[in-house]
Order: structure tokens, then sequence, then C-alpha cells
């Protein structure tokens, strides 16, 4: 189940999106798939969970984490094959933990954790929680959306992680993120150029 749980490598630039539900992350990352012409990877617990909900009126259990991890995993190795120089992901193992952690005492499988660890992205956009909530099937805890945004910056802090919390309004969380991914490819691309240049 390790090695399920693990990105393929890929000379790709990967952004996660990370942080609270209803703090805009899945349309952060459609207008960031849809501004460098590349794919997105969806949230998979969200199918799983709303196909839960609408066959057993069930929440997430902690059965779930693990399904729901491997999903994503599986979503993100899938479509990072046909991304072109950007991955945007909607979410990423790290989130899962931290969710296991929050719902289930602070519990996380231990192959959950390796995972989140070792996977790397280039960057993490943190999403604050100015955002007005949005209610649906799934979603809860509106009152601890400030408690779990602490939770999800600890975790980047904890795994070492490099992030950016983006506050603001769309079009200013967008324009942010853009700048920073920009720098983010230019870097790499020198990089490669560079290395190229010492091999001939």
């Amino acid at each position: 189940m390790e090695k399920k749980l693990r990105q393929e490598p890929l000379n790709i630039v990967r952004i996660a999106l990370f942080g609270p539900e209803s703090t805009g992350k899945t349309t952060l990352s459609k207008q960031l798939a849809h501004h460098y012409e590349t794919v997105w990877v969806r949230e998979y617990a969200r199918e799983y969970l709303q196909n839960k909900w609408n066959n057993a009126r069930k929440t997430c259990e902690l059965e779930d984490i693990l399904p729901i991890a491997l999903g994503q995993i599986a979503l993100e190795n899938k479509w990072s094959k046909k991304a072109d120089k950007v991955l945007i992901c909607d979410t990423d193992l790290l989130e899962t933990m931290v969710y296991s952690e929050q719902f289930y005492n602070g519990f996380a499988d231990q192959k959950l954790r390796d995972a989140a660890a070792d996977n790397s992205y280039d960057l993490y956009l943190l999403t604050y929680i100015d955002t007005p909530w949005e209610a649906d099937d799934l979603r809860d805890r509106p009152e601890q959306r400030l408690e779990m945004f602490h939770a999800f910056e600890k975790a980047l802090k904890d795994f070492n992680k490099p992030y950016l919390t983006l506050k603001g309004n769309k079009q200013k969380r967008l324009s942010t993120a853009i700048e920073v991914i920009d720098n983010i490819i230019a870097s790499k691309e020198n990089l490669y150029s560079y290395s190229d240049n010492l091999e001939e």
C-alpha cells in the first residue's frame, strides 16, 4: 500500500491548494489551470463521500480515510502525465492527514503520515478563511474555521513544506498565486538550462 500512496516522479511544477473547507480552493484550482493551460486534480474525497451520503446518509468514518488517500494520489498520478509544465492539485495527502487528526482524536494512519511527508510539492497555497461559508451535504464545523486553519498551517510548518497564505478576494488571490508560480517555473527552467549546459 505504501507504494500506492507515493507520487510518480515527473519533472513538472506541482502546486497544492491547502486549507479548511469553503475557502476557495476549487475555484482557484480551476482558475490557475485555465491560466497555465494545464490540468488540475479534483478532490477525490468529495466524490467519494457524496456518493456515500447519497446512498446511506453517512458521513466520513475512520475506515474511509485510507481509501480516500489512495483515490487522491491515483488521480494525481493520472493527471500529472497530462500536465503542461504545471500540475494544480485541489488537495493532497497532508490535507487528508489533517482531517483525520482533527476528526479522530489526533489519529492518522502511519502509512498516510509517511506518504504526506515524502510526497513533494513546489508550493502549497494555504487559503485563509476570509471567504463566505457555503454549506452543503459534506461540510461541517463552520464555527471552527479559524481552529481548522491553524491546524492546517501547523501541519505545513511541522512537515517543513513551502507555503504561501492567500487572503483577499478571488482576483487578489489569483494574481498573487500567479506571480509566485511564475517565479518557480522560471527558476526550474533556469536550473534545467544550467544542467544541460554542464552536460555539453
